[in-house]
C-alpha cells in the first residue's frame, strides 16, 4: 500500500493510505504511544470494504515517524491536532470521515471543535469527553477514592497494567511478552483473550518501528483544560460516541456522557469490548462507524 512522509513544522510522520484515493477518506487517530499498526489490518480491510480509503499514521514518537527529547522539546494535544491536520493535507483530503481512540478520542474533540471545517463525521471510542479530568480521576483511583468527575474510575485492571509496565523488562522476548500483557489487562474479561492474536500483532509493530521498547512519551503530555469541555456544545460535526462495555479505562456512561454535551450526538454502545480491538469485536465497531459515515452522506 502507498505510504508517505508527511512533515508538520520540525516533525517527519509515517503514513499510509489504504483503499481506493477515489471513495470517502476515513482518517484514523491511534491511542496514545501506538503506531499506525494498532489498528489491526483485517479491522480496517472492512473499512476498506464498506467503501472508505483509509489513512493511518504514526503519532510523533512511535513508529516511523519522528523522536524527539520531550524535555527539550515538550509539546501537547494542540501539536498532535496539527499532526492530523497535516496528514490530511499530505494525502490533498480537503476534509474526511475521523475515527480515533483513546488519544485520538480527544484529538477528535479538538479537531471538531479547532478545524471542524476538515471534518466530515466523527467518531469517537474508549476516551472521555474534554470537560472530565482524567488524570485527576486515575490519581483518585490510584488512592482508592471517588473520582473528581462523578464518572467511574479506570478499574483495577488498568491499573494492574500501569503497575506492570512500570517493571523492568530486558530482553526483546520479555518486551513482547510485556506487551501482549498489557493487552490481556486492557482487553478486559468481555471478550476471551487470544495471546497468540495479539502476540502477532505485537510482532508486527515492532518490525515496523524496528524495536520492541514501546514509546512512553505520550504519558507525560497534560491533558486540555477542562474548560474546553463547556465548547462541546457548538460541536457541528455528526459525531458518534462508540461506548466499549468493558473498557477498564473508560468505563460506562463516559460515551453517554460526552453525547449529551454534542447536540445531535449518538451513542453505539459494542458488548464486551475492552480498551482493545481483539477480531471479535471488528464486524460490530466496523458496522457502527461505517453507518455512521453512510448516514452523513445521505
Amino acid at each position: 500500500m502507498p505510504t508517505r512522509m508527511i512533515t508538520n513544522d520540525e516533525v517527519t510522520l509515517w503514513s499510509e493510505g489504504l483503499g481506493d484515493p477515489a471513495d470517502a477518506p476515513l482518517l484514523l487517530i491511534a491511542g496514545g504511544n501506538l503506531s499506525a499498526k494498532s489498528w489491526p489490518d483485517e479491522f480496517v480491510e472492512r473499512l476498506v470494504a464498506a467503501g472508505h480509503f483509509v489513512i493511518r499514521y504514526d503519532h510523533r514518537d512511535t513508529g516511523r515517524s519522528s523522536r524527539c527529547d520531550f524535555t527539550l522539546h515538550p509539546y501537547g494535544f494542540d501539536e498532535l491536532a496539527t499532526d492530523a491536520l497535516a496528514v490530511l493535507d499530505g494525502w490533498q483530503v480537503r476534509a474526511a470521515h475521523v475515527v480515533g481512540m483513546s488519544l485520538g478520542h480527544t484529538i477528535g474533540q479538538l479537531l471538531a471543535l479547532d478545524a471542524p471545517e476538515r471534518l466530515l463525521t466523527l467518531t469517537v471510542m474508549l476516551g472521555g469527553a474534554l470537560d472530565v479530568d482524567f488524570d485527576a480521576d486515575l490519581e483518585a483511583a490510584l488512592k482508592g477514592e471517588p473520582s473528581v468527575s462523578g464518572l467511574p474510575v479506570p478499574s483495577q485492571r488498568f491499573l494492574d497494567m500501569m503497575t506492570m509496565l512500570q517493571q523492568p523488562a530486558e530482553t526483546d522476548e520479555e518486551l513482547l511478552e510485556r506487551r501482549v500483557e498489557k493487552w490481556r489487562l486492557l482487553n478486559g474479561e468481555g471478550v476471551p483473550f487470544d495471546a497468540d492474536e495479539f502476540r502477532r500483532r505485537e510482532l508486527l509493530a515492532a518490525g515496523h518501528a524496528g524495536t520492541f521498547d514501546e514509546p512512553i512519551v505520550h504519558h507525560m503530555i497534560p491533558q486540555p483544560p477542562v474548560s474546553r469541555g463547556a465548547e462541546l456544545s457548538r460541536v457541528s460535526t455528526p459525531v458518534l460516541a462508540i461506548q466499549a462495555m468493558c473498557d477498564p479505562a473508560a468505563p460506562p456512561p463516559h460515551a453517554r456522557h460526552l453525547a449529551d454535551r454534542i447536540p445531535g450526538a449518538r451513542v453505539v454502545e459494542i458488548e464486551n469490548m475492552g480498551h482493545a480491538l481483539p477480531l471479535a469485536v471488528h464486524e460490530p465497531l466496523a458496522a457502527a462507524i461505517c453507518a455512521h459515515t453512510r448516514a452523513a452522506t445521505v
